[in-house]
């Protein structure tokens, strides 16, 4: 009956996993307000003037990236489509040039392109994409409806932690609850570690884009700069899909220009990558860049794209309860009897000579002190305790 129970909870928690990872984004959105409410109160606010505070800083921070980056690239999307056509008209002109300069086999080799071919060519796909038009509409109502539902959850969450906290504290057995609380103390304060690390990251890139981008006179350098900071939470993956954007935009100026961006681009992903982010993460969270490219692989092939966007914050938690519930009161507690020790001394000496190596082990590599071990009875031949 217990393994069918195990097994019930188990798919029943696989199917509404997406659920869970709404649930999550909430709970990390409402612990960095929670800590910005409580240094609030360390001003001598009160607990709803503060909560108000820091919600209201939330809902102006959205509103402001929605008119940084929305509208002027809306209407930058409508000028690259007038000036598609002549892209290609110029792009005709460099190829006549080059036809006019080398003759034979290497001018015949050149394509002309025409813009009625292109359409001909596009319009296939775009009756796939008038065809699939309903679905992106689906998708996106859907896109909306959870982040008001991690809206909605995040206030609610925000209004009385304690009483959700207590709640979930009761789901394990009274013996480990009081360690429970010290596990969820850890991981709240890795999670605003981590909230400050990413804030310090994506401040940075989107200054260093920001100068960059306004250097080279590429249009629309501050809504690049707050994308490419935002598309830093996802490592990685994310500074890829920043470089876009700008890219294609500098290339209706010259191919020179997007070149130039490209560029500026790979500086400042190397510089986050090699000096930025190793010296804050260092400062913030302990992850190894291989734990962190694992998990994201991982929870992108389970969870699809939220599970990629969420990939750290969850690697965090994870590390937390990994180290504090499974290594401290599991793997150290777990110790053998002396005289299982004894035999597994005696094996490592007999491999020892067998292999020709006369050094001793230090002692440090040994299992576990004996004297550390309660006397058990002699004829005690239990493994572990």
């Amino acid at each position: 009956m217990g393994l069918l129970a195990l097994i019930a909870s188990c798919y029943i928690l696989w199917q509404i996993r997406q659920a869970l990872l709404l649930l999550f984004a909430a709970v990390v959105l409402a612990t960095a307000l929670n800590r910005l409410a409580r240094y609030l109160q360390k001003f001598g606010l009160k607990r709803s003037i503060a909560v108000l505070l820091s919600v209201s800083f939330l809902v102006l921070i959205f509103i402001g990236l929605f008119l940084i980056i929305v509208p002027p690239f809306a209407e930058q999307f409508q000028q690259l489509t007038q000036r598609g056509p002549q892209g290609i008209a110029k792009l005709n002109e460099w190829i006549d040039q080059i036809e006019a300069r080398f003759s034979g086999q290497i001018g015949q080799r050149l394509p002309n392109l025409d813009i009625n071919d292109i359409i001909q060519q596009l319009q296939p796909l775009f009756n796939q994409l008038v065809g699939g038009a309903g679905a992106f509409v689906g998708n996106t109502l859907g896109v909306i409806l959870s982040f008001l539902l991690v809206i909605v959850l995040t206030l609610m969450t925000l209004a009385d932690p304690l009483s959700y906290r207590q709640a979930f504290i009761q789901l394990f057995p009274s013996f480990y609850r009081r360690r429970i609380e010290g596990i969820l103390d850890e991981c709240e304060v890795a999670l605003g570690r981590w909230v400050i690390g990413a804030l310090i990251s994506m401040s940075v890139i989107t200054f260093l884009s920001l100068i960059g981008l306004s250097v080279l006179q590429v249009p629309l350098a501050l809504a690049h700069a707050v994308l490419a900071g935002l598309l830093n939470l996802i490592p990685n993956i994310g500074p890829g899909l920043s470089v876009i954007p700008p890219v294609t935009i500098a290339l209706l100026d010259s191919p020179l220009k997007s070149g130039f961006v490209l560029i500026l681009y790979f500086l400042i992903q190397q510089f986050e990558s090699n000096i930025l982010t190793p010296y804050v993460m260092a400062q913030q969270v302990s992850l190894l860049p291989a734990v962190t490219l694992i998990a994201q692989v991982f929870f992108a092939t389970f969870f699809g794209f939220l599970g990629l966007l969420l990939a750290l914050p969850l690697t965090v938690v994870a590390q937390v309860w990994i180290r504090e519930a499974l290594i401290k009161d599991i793997l150290n507690q777990w110790s053998a009897s002396p005289k299982t020790l004894a035999a597994l001394d005696s094996a490592i000496n007999e491999k020892q000579e067998s292999i020709g190596v006369t050094e001793t082990l230090p002692e440090k590599y040994l299992p576990e002190q004996k004297a550390d071990i309660p006397d058990r009875a002699e004829n005690d031949v239990s493994e572990p305790q």
